[in-house]
């Protein structure tokens, strides 16, 4: 594709831990439920996997709150789940319970008979909503693509839908631990291939959500969660349009194992509310860029509240570069849309004296 060049570098400069002239900021579920342009383009569709498959309205929905706010990098409007649903799983959405499949994938036998989707082929819908919204960004901020880790997609697979306790997965990852590192090796290939597709398709940079790594013993993440994350990222394009392509991993309830995060290859890791930022800093900092961590329940409070929680995770992490700024997970649909604009008033006018002097000391905040 015809590089553009970027108005906005905001974001890609951070992940590098590069000067910048104050901290950028974009939202998990930044195209969400929260505004009523997207329920309403949403109910047009007819569904939300409609609205998926449509590259126009794909597109449409991404750029929804870049013209509301102003964020420094757009997110793949997508689902993690679509690589279960190209496998033949069913995918579909019940109201009120979020996504569910119509097989499971619970025994030897479910798993020898799942093959990796081919991404440029089977998922040629997501391909077409990247080229198409990196075409209409035209160089106005970065493009983020994404995936679910494989652990987190396996969670879905293997329970049929969200769950609580994950019983049958946890049986399973027990009971034939053999089966769960094969499933877990064909997601892992599924999804370097799906992430390398969006990044030939447009994509700027990537994130692997791993939502529901926490939910496991250090020993089980390790190796079961970190270690197929760790053979993504080694098979990741990292140079493509004349630039570096970062990545981003964010394990919820993660923080315990942040080392271990570090080193797995990525740029920058991404961190939920529960793990404090200079603690992270002090840890990791000097490898990898960090991306978080507001609580999103924040944004139900006063402006005041707001500006203050903002005031005190820009302090936390402190001078320097390296820092995106996040909410700790998604954004809730019930947010008001004038919460989210306290929030990224606060942001610009707090953040820039942390980056005051910064193409003089750039080490400055890493030597705390």
């Amino acid at each position: 594709m015809t590089t553009t060049p970027l108005h906005n570098d905001r974001f890609l400069r951070a992940l590098a831990r590069q000067p910048v002239d104050r901290t950028p900021v974009w939202m998990m579920r930044q195209a969400g439920r929260y505004l009523p342009e997207y329920r309403e383009r949403r109910a047009h569709a007819g569904s939300f996997m409609d609205l998926c498959r449509n590259h126009d309205l794909a597109c449409e929905v991404t750029l929804q709150p870049l013209e509301r706010f102003p964020l420094d990098a757009a997110i793949l409007f997508s689902d993690i789940l679509t690589i279960p649903d190209a496998m033949g799983l069913g995918l579909y959405f019940e109201t009120g319970e979020g996504p569910k499949f119509r097989k499971t994938v619970r025994t030897p036998q479910d798993v020898a008979a799942l093959a990796a989707p081919d991404a440029e082929r089977d998922l040629d819908y997501v391909m077409r909503a990247v080229s198409t919204i990196r075409r209409e960004l035209n160089g106005r901020v970065p493009l983020i693509g994404f995936s679910g880790s494989p652990w987190t997609l396996a969670t879905y697979m293997v329970e049929g839908g969200s769950s609580k306790d994950f019983r049958h997965l946890k049986t399973m990852l027990y009971d034939t631990p053999d089966a769960m590192h094969q499933l877990l090796d064909i997601l892992a290939q599924a999804v370097t291939d799906y992430l390398n597709a969006q990044i030939r398709a447009g994509a700027q940079a990537v994130q692997i959500f791993d939502t529901w790594g926490g939910s496991l013993s250090t020993p089980a993440y390790l190796e079961f969660s970190l270690r197929y994350m760790e053979q993504i990222v080694s098979g990741l394009i990292r140079e493509h349009d004349g630039r570096r392509v970062p990545v981003i991993l964010f394990t919820k309830n993660g923080g315990q194992w942040l080392e271990h995060i570090a080193c797995a290859g990525a740029d920058a890791v991404g961190l939920d509310w529960t793990t404090e930022l200079s603690d992270a800093r002090a840890r990791i900092g000097h490898k990898v860029a960090l991306q978080g961590n507001l609580d999103p329940n924040v944004l139900f409070a006063r402006p005041s509240a707001i500006r203050a929680e903002v005031a005190r995770v820009l302090e936390s992490y402190g001078a320097g570069p390296g820092h995106v700024f996040n909410l700790g997970h998604g954004i809730s649909q019930f947010t008001h849309p004038n919460n989210v604009s306290a929030f990224m008033d606060a942001l610009h006018e707090l953040s820039p004296q942390y980056h005051q002097n910064q193409h003089q000391n750039q080490n400055d905040g890493d030597a705390r």
